[in-house]
């Protein structure tokens, strides 16, 4: 183990990724501002929803999440330079969690890859070579690093792809249906709109997503079929670039693909004038242990978050129960029509009255609402903290039918539960969602 994980190798891929990987945080970062992200995202709703039990994460007021995202940026920069690294990689880290935390309208999957990325890069050493750091102190330059450094990338990185293949094995997405909603989405684009909604099309978007998630990995870790794996992830990531807009996803996992190309290349390729490292010394760090036990920890927590659906009962699909950090990605359109209907414990005459969910809610929140249980719950407990304002004891009903992959509608919620009164289970079901198997349910 420790000639696996504490070898010296030359750093040029790690060297260059954090200069690309800088400069993409940087653009994720102003681009929110610039394309009205955060405007939209943070600043003009009454309040967003927050991951449960992290209520203390609240966007600040006024433009303060303007001032928020333009000091991530300016870390990202600091961070593709190699200035003040691990001091500015630590910071973007804890910033980035906590927009990530503070708000589920916008939830991606791509944003807690980004998340878990952040940490890791604030264990290695991206900023020995190539840097202001280096500049200001040439005497703690270095061209190699150890081995664990690519091979935790490169393990995060398998469990993120082989998770998303796995998931995508069920009827709605092997009988192209998911491939067609999601196409027919798009039918407006320019140039490719109608190409898009070729039947064609729908196959290869089906069962190239699954290989292409499952397969990556072992076929860049091949030298026989890297470049092939290679060219095959640019039009990959490049589709997905143009037809979904992921933002810096597609090309910060084209970024990944410097760990997989031989270390002599990389530095021809793109640090011509470094020493290249060949020596292949074993020196066992001081910190041998604590990494080891560090890593054993966060890659069993990765292995079995996205296992946890299977504990729960009912169709993860539906329930959402187990849904997020789980690498379940674009596998199934969801809409729905979901009322909460408000009543006075106090009334003499207790009557159901309608929540206009425009008075709170804007128009991306209420798409949210609309079929995500965890959202209705919370939507609930707001409007009870908003009529204890008031001096208003209320409880709160819900009516709502929801549809997944466009299937005839169901109903989601418990309408003689007053969800109020009841808690959220992080780690078990919520029986007031009313359970269905998405597979059952006929179009």
């Amino acid at each position: 183990m420790n000639r696996w994980l504490f070898t010296k190798i030359d750093n040029s891929a790690l060297v260059v990724f954090r200069i690309i990987f800088g400069f993409l945080i940087a653009a994720e970062s102003f681009g929110a501002i610039a394309t009205g992200w955060v405007r939209k995202t943070l600043i003009e709703p009454r309040f967003t929803f927050n991951f449960i039990g992290f209520d203390f994460l609240q966007p600040l007021p006024g433009n303060g999440m303007y001032f928020y995202f333009a000091i991530m940026g300016i870390l990202g920069v600091l961070v593709m330079i190699g200035y003040k690294y691990k001091a500015s990689m630590i910071g973007f880290s804890v910033l980035w969690a906590g927009v990530y935390l503070m708000q589920k309208s916008s939830y991606n999957n791509h944003y807690y890859l980004l998340m878990l990325l952040n940490f890791l890069m604030c264990l290695l050493p991206a900023h020995r070579y190539a840097s202001v750091y280096v500049k200001i102190n040439p005497e703690l330059k270095q061209n190699w690093m150890p081995s664990w450094c690519v091979l935790i990338i490169i393990f995060q990185l398998w469990i993120v792809y082989t998770y998303a293949a796995i998931a995508k094995i069920y009827p709605d997405w092997l009988d192209y249906t998911v491939a067609k909603n999601l196409m027919s989405a798009r039918a407006q684009y320019p140039i490719i709109g109608n190409f898009l909604q070729q039947h064609w099309v729908h196959i290869a978007i089906t069962y190239f997503g699954i290989l292409f998630d499952l397969l990556v990995i072992p076929l860049l870790l091949w030298k026989r079929s890297r470049w092939f794996a290679f060219i095959t992830g640019i039009f990959f990531h490049l589709f997905n670039s143009i037809v979904f807009q992921i933002g810096i996803f597609p090309y910060l996992s084209l970024a990944f693909c410097l760990f997989f190309f031989p270390k002599k290349k990389v530095q021809q390729w793109f640090l011509p004038r470094k020493e290249f490292y060949d020596q292949n010394e074993v020196v066992v760090p001081s910190y041998r242990n604590v990494l080891v036990g560090f890593a054993t920890i966060w890659f069993m927590i990765q292995i079995a978050l996205p296992l946890r659906h299977w504990l729960i009962p009912g169709d993860v699909l539906w329930t959402e129960e187990g849904h997020r950090l789980s690498w379940r990605m674009m596998l199934r359109g969801k809409s729905g029509r979901t009322s909460f209907y408000v009543v006075e414990k106090d009334s003499s005459k207790p009557t159901k009255i309608r929540v206009n969910q425009s008075d709170y809610l804007t128009q991306k929140q209420q798409r949210r609402v609309a079929s995500k249980p965890d959202m209705i719950w919370q939507f609930a407990q707001y409007l009870k903290k908003e009529y204890q304002k008031q001096g208003k004891d209320i409880a709160v009903y819900v009516t709502s039918r929801v549809s997944v992959n466009r299937k005839k509608s169901q109903p989601l919620i418990d309408p003689q539960v007053d969800l109020t009164s009841v808690p959220w289970n992080h780690f078990t079901t919520n029986p007031w969602v009313i359970k269905y198997d998405t597979h059952t349910v006929k179009n």
